[in-house]
């Protein structure tokens, strides 16, 4: 198979356009590599390390990725369902228009990267950390980010509609999307000018 453009010599090559079942990828070192339309059904992906890999149209089927660690990889237009994402961690990832559906998401932990129009509605974010991360336009429709950390988060357009945010820092946070008569805020830690704008969206006038 032909190198993709701007692969180095020694790049593996890409996998394109078949199904990996069941394999066992426990702890593989999976730094640049490139799957493109690959569906990925039961397999092991525990500890795994990606630096600078390219996941595109790609589907992660009961799949466990608990205590992976990934480094600018890109998880493009991808679906996660029925997915182990304990203890996973993401730092300068782009998840653009992925979706994740039915997924264990204890302890995972998001630093920077672009996750705009990411599907997460329903998910359990119960003490997650998200820090510095674009989350525009993201689906968080009945997401519970109960004491969760979501810090200087980039959350202009998301959908917060129904979500729960009581006692979660969101310090820095973009919460022009958030509708405090549609959303659970009990306890949530904010900064004055977050509690400003707040107010305001509950039509209330600030003087």
């Amino acid at each position: 198979m032909p190198r993709t453009p701007g692969q180095t010599p020694n790049a593996p090559e890409p996998v394109v356009d078949t199904e990996i079942r069941d394999h066992d990828f426990g702890g593989a070192d999976l730094s640049g590599a490139e799957y493109v339309r690959v569906r990925f059904v039961g397999c092991d992906l525990t500890e795994i390390t990606t630096t600078s890999a390219r996941f595109t149209d790609c589907t992660f089927v009961d799949c466990r990725l608990n205590a992976s660690t990934h480094t600018s990889t890109a998880f493009v237009s991808c679906t996660f369902r029925g997915c182990n994402l304990f203890d996973a961690t993401f730092t300068g990832c782009k998840a653009i228009g992925s979706v994740f559906d039915r997924c264990d998401y204890r302890l995972l932990t998001i630093s920077g990267g672009d996750w705009s129009f990411v599907g997460l509605a329903g998910a359990d974010l119960r003490k997650a950390t998200i820090t510095g991360a674009r989350m525009r336009e993201a689906d968080l429709t009945g997401t519970d980010l109960t004491q969760a950390t979501v810090r200087d988060v980039d959350l202009s357009g998301a959908t917060l509609r129904k979500a729960n945010l009581a006692g979660a820092d969101l310090r820095g946070s973009d919460l022009g999307s958030v509708d405090p008569l549609a959303t659970t805020l009990r306890g949530a830690v904010v900064d004055p000018g977050q509690a400003v704008v707040l107010v305001e969206s509950m039509g209330l006038d600030v003087r």
